[in-house]
C-alpha cells in the first residue's frame, strides 16, 4: 500500500461515508476510492496533457460503469460480459456531468473523463449517490483545472417524512426522489421526480439538501488541503478582446442586434451567415482570427441576446419576459395506432404516439437493483436532424434522447394507473418535428394528451414548461424568462424545466452555466413554471380532450383479466406449456399468468378472448356431479367417446350412456369433431370422471 494512502470519514445520513485517497489508482489524476455502507465505488479523473485540436467546446466525459458481480450476478445474454450502458447509468452520468461541466474553465479544451467504476453495491446505500460524491472529490483533489468542490445529497419523503440518502427500496417507493448539487454558496443542480408534490414542499427539500451539501463541501475541503495537487496552467483557448473589438468596428451593435432579433430561427441563422460573411472578408488577410471567427460570432452573439435581455428587456422574438409562445395541440392524427397526440409551442413540435400491450411486454431490466427486474411504462424521445432543419444520418438515440425521454417517463410515472386497474404494458415515442427549445417539456404535454387519447385512466394531466435565466454582475441583478427558445438556451444561463399536475409537481431538472443560484432565482422559478403549466393545462391541453377515454381503440388489444387457484396454474400450463399453448394456437390470444393466479387473456377478437377464458375456466374446474358441460369428440372406442372439454380436460361418455335406447356402435351416433353436451354423473369405480349424454335433459329439468 502506497505511503500516501489517507483515509477521511464523515457521517451522512446515518451511515459512515469514508474516502481513501492514494490507496488505489495512482497513475490517474485524482482517484478517490469511496465507501457508503458496503457500497464501494472507484472515482477518477484524469486529463489529456495538451488540449484537443479544432473543436469549440470543453471535451468532457463522465462514465458510470454498472459492474455485475458488484451485486453478485453474472451477466445475461451470450457473451457474460457487460455490455454498452444501461439508461440508467446513462441518465447518472447526466447527472454527474450537468453540474459539475460549469465548474471546469470555459476555454478548457483538454479531454477529460470522470469515471466511476461501480464494485460493490449495498440496497441502503444508493451507489448513484457516492458515484456523483466521488466525482467531485476525485476532480477537486486532482491537477485538473475545477473551480470547486461540489456537493449533492439525495433526499426521499416517505410517509409524509424527509429521508436524507434515501436506501434503494425508500427511493422508488416514497413520494420524492430529489437530487441537489451546491457549491459553496449556491444551488447549481436539481433532479426530481415527485407525486404531485406541492411547491412549498419541493422548495423546502431542495434547501435541506444544500444545507448537508455545504458541510459536505466543508469535508471535501478539508481533503483537499490535505492531500490536493496544486492545479495545473493550461492553455487558454479564449477569444482575444481585440478581435471583439475589430468585429465590432465591421459590424455594429446595432446591426448584430437587428440580425438575432426575429422570431423566425431560419432568418437569424440566415442573417447570422451574412454577419459571418461580412466579417470573414474583412479579416481575409488574418488567418489566425479567421480561425476563431466562428467561435467569436458565437460569443458576439451572446453578448448581444444577453445584453437585449437583460438592460432592455427586450426578447429575441419580442414577447414578454412572462409570456409563453404560440401554442397548439390536436389529437387522433395517426388513423391506426392506439392514441396519438401533437403539441405546438411557437417552433417546438412533438408527436407522441401511444401503444398498448400485454403485461408481458413489460421491458426486462438487467441492473444492479435487484428488486427491479422489469418496466412496465416505456417513454422513448426521438430528435431527427430535420427537426432542426440540418442533416445527418441517424444512428439511434444518444445520452441526449435517452435523458430526455427519461425525464418525460418520471414526469407521467405518478398519474398512470396501476396494473390492477390497467393491465397492459404502456409505451409511448415522441417523436420531434420541429425544434426551438424545451421540447423535452412539450413531449410530456403531447404524451398526456395521447395517453388519454388511447383510453390509459390517468388520473390528471401533465404539462412541463421551461424557464430560463440572464445574470448580470450582481447576485440581485438577473432575469428569469418564462418558456425559453433555442437562443435564449444557448445563451442564457439556466433551463430550469418543472413538470406536473394542477396540483404539485411529477418532475424537475435543472442546469445552468454558472457557478449556481441563489434562493430567490429558485423560488421564482418555480413560482413562473407554476403559472405557465396552470396556463398550458386549462386553456389548451384540456380544451383539446380533457379527459381519458372510456375504452381503448379498436386497433388495441383488450384484456380480461380473472383469477384462479395458483394450485391450479400447472393444469394451465400443462407439461411443457402444451396446454396453454394449445389453447394460444386455437384462439389467437396472449395469456399471462402470474404466481399469485392472477391470469391476464389478451387479443383484438372478443369472441376469441372469452373461448380462451372458457377454456381456461373448464381447465380449472372440479367437476362434480349435475353440472352440465359442452365439449367436442376427439376419440371414439369400442366402449365409448372421450370429450375434451378444454386442452388437456377429456371425459368419457360409455356407449350405454350415449342415447336413451340401446346402440351397437358408438360411431352410430357420434363421429369425431362433433360438439355434444353432457353431465357429469360423478366419478366411477375406478375414481375416473363418468359424463353422460342420456341424461342431460334429466338433470336440466331439475
Amino acid at each position: 500500500m502506497s505511503s500516501n494512502y489517507k483515509s477521511f470519514s464523515i457521517e451522512l445520513g446515518g451511515r459512515t461515508l469514508t474516502v481513501d485517497v492514494g490507496r488505489v489508482a495512482a497513475q490517474a489524476n485524482g482517484a478517490a476510492l469511496m465507501h457508503y455502507g458496503d457500497t464501494v465505488v472507484l472515482s477518477t479523473a484524469t486529463s489529456s496533457e495538451k488540449p484537443r485540436d479544432g473543436i469549440d467546446f470543453f471535451p468532457l466525459s463522465v462514465e458510470f460503469e454498472e459492474k455485475m458481480y458488484a451485486v453478485g450476478k453474472i451477466p445475461g445474454g451470450f457473451n457474460k460480459r457487460e455490455g454498452k450502458a444501461s439508461e440508467n447509468a446513462v441518465l447518472t452520468a447526466r447527472v454527474i456531468d450537468r453540474p459539475m461541466r460549469p465548474l471546469f474553465p470555459k476555454d478548457y479544451r483538454n479531454d477529460v473523463t470522470l469515471n466511476n467504476l461501480v464494485m460493490s453495491v449495498d440496497p441502503a446505500c444508493r451507489p448513484e449517490l457516492v458515484a456523483m460524491l466521488g466525482s467531485a472529490i476525485a476532480a477537486s483533489i486532482s491537477d485538473i483545472p475545477f473551480d470547486g468542490p461540489c456537493a449533492m445529497t439525495q433526499m426521499g419523503l416517505v410517509d409524509g417524512e424527509f429521508i436524507v440518502n434515501p436506501s434503494q427500496e425508500q427511493w422508488k417507493k416514497g413520494d420524492l426522489q430529489l437530487t441537489v448539487a451546491s457549491t459553496g454558496g449556491k444551488v447549481i443542480m436539481i433532479e426530481a421526480g415527485a407525486k404531485e408534490v406541492k411547491e412549498d414542499v419541493m422548495i423546502d427539500a431542495i434547501y435541506r439538501c444544500h444545507e448537508i451539501n455545504l458541510k459536505l463541501i466543508e469535508f471535501i475541503n478539508g481533503i483537499v488541503a490535505e492531500v490536493g495537487k496544486e492545479k495545473k496552467a493550461y492553455e487558454s483557448c479564449a477569444v482575444p478582446e481585440e478581435l471583439f473589438e475589430a468585429m465590432r468596428a465591421v459590424v455594429t451593435p446595432e446591426e448584430m442586434e437587428e440580425a438575432v432579433f426575429t422570431d423566425v430561427k431560419q432568418v437569424r441563422e440566415e442573417n447570422i451567415r451574412r454577419v459571418t460573411e461580412k466579417l470573414a472578408e474583412a479579416f481575409a488577410d488574418n488567418e489566425e482570427w479567421l480561425a476563431l471567427l466562428p467561435d467569436a460570432v458565437y460569443q458576439y452573439q451572446k453578448k448581444t441576446v444577453r445584453k437585449m435581455i437583460l438592460k432592455d428587456h427586450k426578447r429575441p422574438d419580442g414577447r414578454d419576459i412572462r409570456q409563453i409562445r404560440p401554442l397548439a395541440a390536436e389529437i387522433d392524427l395517426l388513423p391506426r395506432v392506439h392514441g396519438s397526440a401533437m403539441f405546438t409551442r411557437g417552433q417546438t413540435q412533438i408527436c407522441t404516439v401511444t401503444t398498448l400491450a400485454p403485461l408481458s411486454e413489460a421491458q426486462r431490466i438487467d441492473g444492479l437493483d435487484e428488486n427491479e427486474v422489469s418496466k412496465r411504462y416505456m417513454h422513448h424521445y426521438n430528435f431527427p436532424s430535420y427537426s432542426v432543419g440540418e442533416t445527418k444520418p441517424s444512428r439511434g438515440p444518444g445520452r441526449r434522447e435517452i435523458g430526455h425521454g427519461a425525464l418525460a417517463e418520471k414526469a407521467l410515472v405518478p398519474v398512470l394507473p396501476t396494473e390492477e386497474e390497467f393491465p397492459y404494458a404502456i409505451r409511448t415515442v415522441s417523436e420531434t418535428l420541429e425544434s426551438n427549445g424545451s421540447t423535452s417539456q412539450a413531449s410530456i404535454c403531447a404524451s398526456t394528451m395521447s395517453l388519454m387519447a388511447a383510453g390509459v385512466p390517468i388520473k390528471k394531466p401533465v404539462a412541463g414548461i421551461s424557464c430560463g435565466l440572464v445574470t448580470g454582475d450582481t447576485d440581485d441583478d438577473y432575469i428569469v424568462l418564462t418558456d425559453i427558445q433555442g437562443l435564449e438556451d444557448f445563451f442564457g444561463d439556466m433551463d430550469f424545466k418543472v413538470a406536473g399536475t394542477h396540483d404539485g409537481i411529477t418532475a424537475i431538472q435543472m442546469d445552468i452555466k454558472i457557478h449556481g443560484l441563489t434562493r430567490p432565482i429558485v423560488e421564482e422559478a418555480i413560482a413562473r413554471t407554476k403559472e405557465a403549466r396552470e396556463y398550458i393545462l386549462t386553456e389548451v391541453m384540456e380544451p383539446c380532450i380533457a379527459k381519458p377515454r372510456e375504452t381503448v381503440s379498436q386497433y388495441a388489444p383488450k384484456i380480461i383479466q380473472i383469477s384462479i387457484d395458483p394450485q391450479k396454474i400447472g393444469d394451465v400450463v400443462g407439461q411443457r406449456g402444451k396446454t396453454i399453448n394449445t389453447i394460444i394456437e386455437r384462439t389467437g390470444v396472449k395469456i399471462d399468468i402470474t404466481d399469485d393466479g392472477n391470469v391476464s387473456v389478451c387479443g383484438t377478437d372478443q369472441a376469441m378472448m372469452d373461448k380462451a377464458i372458457g377454456m381456461i375456466r373448464t381447465i380449472v374446474t372440479d367437476f362434480e356431479e349435475g353440472m352440465i358441460l359442452t365439449g367436442e369428440v376427439v376419440s371414439i372406442k369400442e366402449f365409448g367417446a372421450f370429450i375434451e372439454f378444454a386442452p388437456g380436460k377429456e371425459g368419457l361418455v360409455h356407449i350405454s350412456k350415449i342415447a336413451k335406447e340401446r346402440i351397437a356402435h358408438v360411431e352410430d351416433r357420434l363421429t369425431l369433431g362433433d360438439k355434444v353436451t353432457v353431465v357429469c354423473l360423478g366419478k366411477d369405480k375406478q375414481g375416473r370422471l363418468s359424463f353422460s349424454m342420456k341424461d342431460v335433459g334429466r338433470y336440466q329439468s331439475c
